[in-house]
């Protein structure tokens, strides 16, 4: 068995900036334009998800824990205005409605 290789945070050769854009939540993030504004776009592997489902304004489904997803905010804000929206719904935004409408025995939150 060889040893294991340690490398310093920040010594990955695909990164030329040096940053580690993994960030927290082991996805990469981005920034992104839409209806006039930039948002901050994080992609979350479904593994980091740490045990909460979250609901998506895209469908208005719930996300499970461990799936694959985007948090987006806009930028101009803090973290408190943060979305989690399934990769879907934040790719098709554009050619979603504003106001989706639940069924009566929809669930209340």
């Amino acid at each position: 068995m060889s040893p294991r290789r340690n490398r310093p945070k920040g010594s990955d050769p695909s990164d030329p900036d040096g940053e580690d854009r993994s960030g927290r939540y082991g996805g990469f993030q981005s920034t992104e334009s839409w209806q006039g504004e930039q948002w901050n776009v994080r992609h979350v592997a479904g593994a980091s998800s740490q045990g909460k489902s979250y609901r998506c304004p895209g469908c208005d489904q719930l996300i499970p824990d461990g799936v694959p997803h985007v948090v987006a905010w806009p930028e101009h804000s803090g973290v408190d205005e943060r979305r989690h929206w399934h990769k879907a719904c934040w790719n098709a935004k554009d050619r979603r409605t504003s106001r989706v409408q639940r069924s009566r025995n929809a669930p209340k939150f």
